[in-house]
């Protein structure tokens, strides 16, 4: 009766038959375990296979083994469906001088974890058929060639010419390497290079035909370079184009002393080359990528402009508010107020002149809420112009600020008042007047400080302690300005504030004085008069 027989040999489980001449009675049903060798009957693994699975599942694991040899076809088939689901079993291999068969095949398949097989033979079909499956196949019978193809590749097995992804061919071919390469294509699914040791024209077609005929694809000749001639060359040109639609190319090769001796002449070149590419593409790709960003931010708030337009003009048409502001404040700007409608946050229009700089004015619940927000609170990287959290529309603190991003691309926001810091936009005096209004008050504010600081907080104040703290910032921030505009401040006077940034630290800030309205200059006018004819009526 037999028996089969496992033993386990470094990291292999040996699988073989055992013939007893005399047989225990309790062997009959029943198997042997021992540290020396594993006997089972052939009857108890068909009907125990799942035990039997398990039980080699976890010697395999224990002993870590990754092989396993069968003596023959036969111990195959009955023990490859134990090995279905055992992940430790990687390699098969099989003794015999017998061809592969089919039903060995689909027991291979079955097994989720075997990644190769060696076997004697194997017909062609079946090695594509385990190829799918993604399991390699290794045989052990050879092939006699006498074609100096074969024999410089080393092709003597059928496996080998199945998977081989490189080979050397010297030419000129004769008709038996022709014939044995034709063969080789036939058999091959990996090929991926043909290095030939010399230049021929006929050759060099004839492998391009042949691998394009039996469906090889991605194959690339490599031909040695250090002797081309101009014609070759020309000719490898009308090859590549001839083929190209097939996925075949034909690639020139220089030996290594070749190189050696052009390596740093040909570096200096292809660096000049890739450099140039990189610096054409980088500066394409920047223009296009600051012009598509700068024509949609321009939209953007173009539309945003031509809503807020709309709103005003309905508004100053009708004389009616949609949202009415504080009634204890006597609104002097409907316009500014109609915003409200839009935006609640709006507390002010600001206009520069010879600038884009000609917005609503808005105050969010801190300095950060607006820096990515727009004027309808949507998230955007233009953010709006907006005052310091601290200040108020309603009554002016002696400082009131006001910043915007500098979108220098765009010339959205702040992106223009960069001009303010050239003396051909400073020095002229119709741009030194800034216009900043209220819902409640008309205002005019006169520049008196232009200057580029390194990123600080310290002119950033809204309220002073005393006339002492007032005058020495207007000292400071006077001696920063790129010019003295002669103006002179008072410690009864109002100052605004426009802070940009030009860089990652460093800011442009515009410091301007409130202007006396006409009634305020009248009043003081009326009040100088009165006290002249006091005078006058009662000299001292």
């Amino acid at each position: 009766m037999k028996k089969v027989l496992i033993n386990i040999e470094n990291n292999n489980l040996q699988i073989s038959f055992k013939n007893h001449t005399k047989m225990r009675e309790d062997l009959i049903n029943t198997n042997i375990l021992s540290n020396s060798e594993l006997l089972f009957g052939v009857d108890y693994l068909h009907n125990n296979e799942k035990i039997v699975s398990i039980f080699l599942k976890e010697l395999c694991e224990i002993k870590k083994l990754t092989c396993i040899t069968f003596d023959n076809n036969e111990l195959a088939l009955i023990l490859l469906p134990l090995l279905k689901n055992n992940n430790m079993i990687k390699e098969v291999y099989i003794k015999s001088d017998e061809t592969l068969t089919y039903a060995i095949c689909e027991k291979l398949m079955e097994s989720k974890y075997i990644e190769s097989i060696n076997c004697y033979n194997i017909p062609a079909f079946l090695i594509e058929m385990l190829d799918q499956d993604y399991i390699k196949v290794e045989t052990r019978s050879e092939f006699f060639y006498i074609s100096n193809f074969m024999q410089e590749n080393g092709l003597v097995q059928y496996s080998k010419m199945y998977y081989k992804t490189t080979v050397r061919i010297k030419i000129p071919l004769t008709e038996e390497d022709k014939s044995d390469f034709t063969t080789f294509t036939k058999i091959n699914r990996y090929l991926k290079n043909i290095k030939i040791e010399n230049f021929s024209n006929k050759d060099i077609e004839f492998i391009l035909k042949t691998v394009k005929e039996n469906h090889l694809k991605n194959v690339t000749i490599h031909i040695p370079g250090n002797n081309i001639k101009e014609k070759q060359i020309e000719f490898l040109k009308n090859e590549n184009k001839k083929w190209n639609k097939f996925h075949l190319k034909c690639k020139l090769s220089y030996s290594d002393d070749y190189l050696k001796e052009n390596i740093f002449k040909q570096m200096i070149l292809n660096t000049i080359k890739i450099c140039g590419l990189i610096i054409i593409i980088l500066v394409g790709s920047v223009i296009a990528f600051v012009g598509t960003r700068n024509y949609f931010s321009m939209k953007k708030v173009d539309l945003i402009q031509e809503n807020v337009q709309n709103t005003i003009h309905k508004a100053t048409q009708t004389g009616e508010l949609e949202i009415i502001p504080d009634n204890d404040y006597i609104i002097k700007n409907n316009y500014i107020a109609s915003l409200l409608s839009i935006n609640e946050d709006v507390v002010g229009w600001l206009k520069v002149n010879n600038t884009n700089v000609d917005y609503p004015v808005v105050k969010g619940p801190d300095n950060e809420f607006y820096l990515n927000k727009n004027l309808y609170k949507e998230k955007d990287e233009n953010g709006w112009i907006y005052m310091d959290y601290r200040n108020s529309d309603k009554e002016l603190k002696q400082n009131t600020i006001i910043y915007g991003h500098n979108m220098y691309y765009s010339g959205v926001m702040f992106g223009t008042l960069s001009k303010a810091s050239y003396k051909s936009w400073y020095t002229k005096e119709e741009n030194l007047t800034i216009s900043f209004n209220t819902m409640y008050e008309t205002m005019d504010w006169q520049i008196f400080s232009i200057y580029h600081v390194n990123k600080t907080n310290d002119y950033l104040v809204t309220d002073f302690a005393n006339e002492t703290d007032f005058f020495n910032y207007i000292t400071m921030v006077k001696k920063r300005s790129f010019r003295d505009f002669g103006v002179e401040i008072k410690e009864t006077d109002k100052i605004l504030t426009l802070s940009t940034c030009t860089g990652d630290n460093e800011r442009l800030v515009i410091h301007a004085k409130k202007k006396e309205t006409e009634e305020v200059i009248d009043e003081i006018k009326e009040n100088n008069e009165n006290l002249e004819q006091t005078k006058e009526e009662n000299p001292i």
